[in-house]
């Protein structure tokens, strides 16, 4: 998605003078600050004001914004590496070069972006006011942590239900950290894995890494939420009849018990046989969907022996269709 254009997102023109840009940023400031503003866009619409005056308000990075666009203050920030749970390593790094596209969490939000988004909104108007230095808004400057930093992963269907360790590699600067990050059991589409103090470094300390999880598709399996659901084709004869049937579940086979008259779509429950719950929840349920399959072929023997059976049966599944 295409990043907003800095000068409309303070509401000035792009001969705005620094004064005016201060004065825009500082009315965005204080309608969504967190603070203040409690909304859920809040946050975002604040975090982009910041970054868009961190830059329109550096001689240099606004010269080289006018000239070149986003790419010409942008950083880096890459990940590379096996997947998950494949024995190899993820590679991440942040920081440092200009120009060299992509987001740069360090050149972005490092100096007076870093400290904005850090501080409280009486001391960011004071920063703008022109706090006298030392005073109380660069003493706040200097108990900021870092920036929280986030990446994403693709799990495995079955890692992610459960639970994985994924190495990391984090290179800082001339610093390089390994660390094993422990995926709990029972993580979803989107979930958000907190690593203390392995974001971006700040005077009070690095903040945090986020790391946000994906879930590649199962073959066979689906999930809602705790729930897991499987198709189970079964015969005509199997539905009619019932049977004993062995289905997978994420713990391995199992049998169920197919009752005699199933008809396709019911679903047999397996309690239990679900993806866990963090908090010390119950584990959710498999559900296992039922989808009666003709044989692609009847020989003539068998067709004489269904014509007998649908006779002797004299069965009408549409007596009770909603159009009769």
């Amino acid at each position: 998605m295409a990043k907003r254009d800095y000068y409309d997102i303070l509401g000035v023109g792009k001969d705005a003078s620094a004064e005016q840009i201060k004065s825009a940023y500082r009315k965005l400031a204080r309608k969504y600050h967190p603070d203040v503003n409690k909304e859920s866009n809040a946050a975002e619409k604040f975090q982009e004001a910041t970054e868009a005056y961190e830059v329109l308000s550096d001689a240099q990075k606004r010269k080289q914004y006018d000239q070149f666009g986003h790419a010409g203050v942008s950083g880096d920030f890459a990940g590379s590496g096996a997947a998950p749970g494949g024995g190899g390593t993820r590679t991440y790094r942040w920081g440092g070069r200009p120009g060299a596209g992509g987001a740069g969490y360090e050149d972005f939000f490092g100096g007076g972006m870093s400290d904005f988004m850090g501080m409280s909104l009486d001391d960011i108007m004071e920063a703008l006011g022109g706090g006298r230095p030392g005073g109380r808004a660069r003493s706040a400057r200097r108990n900021v942590r870092g920036r929280d930093l986030e990446y994403n992963i693709t799990l495995d269907f079955l890692q992610a239900v459960r639970g994985a360790t994924v190495s990391l590699r984090l290179h800082r600067g001339d610093r390089t950290e390994s660390v094993n990050v422990r995926i709990p059991p029972g993580v979803g589409e989107g979930s958000r894995v907190r690593v203390r103090n392995k974001g971006a470094d700040g005077p009070a300390g690095p903040g945090d890494l986020y790391i946000v999880t994906h879930i590649r598709e199962h073959p066979y399996f689906r999930r809602e939420g705790r729930d897991i659901y499987l198709d189970l084709p079964i015969s005509i004869t199997e539905a009619a009849l019932g049977a004993k049937i062995d289905v997978p579940t994420i713990d391995g086979m199992t049998t169920v018990t197919v009752p005699p008259g199933t008809p396709s779509g019911r679903r047999l429950r397996l309690r239990g046989r679900g993806a866990p719950a963090a908090g010390g929840k119950p584990a959710g349920d498999q559900h296992v969907a039922i989808r009666i399959v003709p044989p692609p072929e009847v020989p003539e023997q068998a067709r004489k022996a269904l014509e007998e059976f649908d006779k002797a049966v004299s069965f009408d599944p549409r007596a009770n269709a909603p159009w009769k």
